[in-house]
């Protein structure tokens, strides 16, 4: 999919050859169409969209970009939408693309889709939070009752799949479509005809309940090396499951959301967004950082004596800043991390606490020891800043990494995420009071 193969579609599509751009496309993956179309303007995705059959173009949909695709709907009908590529969609792609439109447009859709128990679905679907299993889960599965025989069984199964792209797992229900079990694909073959399917069933499978948090299904498919898992309602009822390929979009998108709020990005943003959007994701932390320097020169700008009695004083601002930011992402980084992947908990918040500070001194001893042989050679043993320096330093180490410590898991009691506390909101706290540090302790002992 490199440029001049785009360039050739793209002069294709303006010579309106038809044939020849469905001879390219037919032999490509539904992923590797969706990167063509998310390299062209909608006009020309749209004459893509028209050579294409029903289910490949519902595939490709799924796998093209959010903006591109959003771009795309909003040239289409609901009636086109809706018996072009929701009809030929699982539920949970089904529900995510209806969740890019206006509720105008959805219930428009709704109103177009022939299969009742589909539409009755994407409604139901549609009323979870999109961050909970239940907004990521698909009600496509294949399903057997407990009470079955083995012939019974496979004849159920048979027909279920038919209407199914992939089996992940057979699951076992009761009378009263509680969850209770999965059937082993392997029991079918070995065990007698006469069996029941509840005699040879996994009992008491891996769940997760419709309002459990994503990540929290993250990491049970994770923890449990599952390809998908059942999701159920408040009194046990099996109503769909999410499956590994959902799962990592999702660790995929919280991925690139940590990474940009730690960098200091007020809300998501791509490459190819426009300047105005991307200014205002950038600006705010700009602008509280632009804040903080302002309030660090205000505290420099009271020591004016202290400077011109030791002016060397000065050299060593952007040590004592830039080594109090290090140390506070760094531990603020190893929070978040074990925040994420729940090998740490922030109930334990004072032992980790204690941790971080044995490691801080240790850390903070042999930098503070190496500044110090520095400037005792550089400027004698009796000059102010050859002690305070390292003073400083040792105080602004052990400050800057307890309280990028504390910041994450005090979030993550708070219900806010703790990646922001790994961006430049620790760096410039840590920034500020590392000066405040440094200039007291160089007053006192002058």
């Amino acid at each position: 999919m490199n440029e001049e193969y785009i360039d050739n579609v793209k002069h294709l599509i303006e010579q309106k050859d038809a044939d020849t751009v469905k001879g390219l496309l037919i032999d490509l993956h539904p992923a590797d169409i969706a990167e063509l179309c998310n390299d062209l303007n909608p006009e020309a995705a749209k004459f893509i969209y028209r050579l294409l059959d029903n289910e490949i173009a519902a595939d490709v949909l799924v796998e093209m970009d959010e903006d591109a695709r959003k771009e795309l709907l909003e040239m289409l009908p609901s009636e086109t939408i809706a018996k072009r590529f929701v009809d030929y969609m699982d539920t949970d792609d089904a529900v995510d693309l209806m969740r890019e439109l206006d509720e105008d447009k959805q219930e428009e859709v709704l109103s177009h889709i022939e299969d009742i128990e589909q539409a009755g679905d994407i409604v139901d679907l549609l009323k979870y939070d999109e961050n909970t299993a239940g907004g990521l889960m698909g009600t496509e599965m294949v399903l057997v009752n407990e009470n079955w025989s083995m012939p019974e069984c496979l004849k159920e199964m048979r027909q279920q799949a038919e209407e199914l792209d992939e089996i992940y797992y057979v699951y076992v229900i009761d009378d009263d479509e509680r969850l209770r079990g999965i059937f082993p694909l392997k029991k079918m073959i070995t065990s007698p005809s006469v069996s029941k399917v509840k005699h040879v069933m996994q009992k008491d499978p891996i769940s997760v309940h419709v309002d459990t948090p994503i990540d929290e299904v993250v990491q049970a498919i994770e923890k449990y090396d599952l390809v998908a898992i059942p999701v159920i309602d408040s009194i046990g009822r099996l109503v769909g499951q999410i499956t590994v390929d959902d799962v990592m979009d999702e660790v995929r998108e919280q991925s690139e959301r940590d990474y940009q709020l730690a960098s200091g990005l007020s809300q998501d943003v791509e490459t190819d967004d426009n300047v105005l959007k991307q200014t205002t994701a950038r600006l705010p932390w700009l602008l509280i950082g632009m804040i903080g320097g302002i309030g660090n020169s205000m505290i420099l700008g009271n020591f004016d004596a202290t400077f011109a009695a030791h002016p060397e004083m000065a050299l060593y601002i952007p040590l004592i800043g830039g080594t109090g930011g290090n140390v506070g992402t760094q531990s603020s980084a190893i929070i978040v991390q074990g925040l994420a992947n729940s090998s740490l908990d922030a109930k334990n918040t004072f032992k980790q606490v204690t941790k971080e500070a044995v490691v801080a001194l240790i850390n903070a001893t042999i930098i503070s020891l190496l500044v110090y042989t520095y400037n005792f050679i550089r400027f004698g043993a009796t000059a102010t800043v050859t002690y305070s320096v390292s003073i400083s330093l040792f105080a602004v180490v052990m400050f800057a990494s307890i309280f990028g410590t504390l910041v994450p898991m005090t979030l993550e009691k708070l219900k806010i995420d703790p990646a922001i506390a790994t961006g430049p909101f620790i760096a410039i706290t840590n920034d500020i009071i590392g000066m405040m540090l440094y200039m007291g302790i160089t007053v006192l002992l002058s």
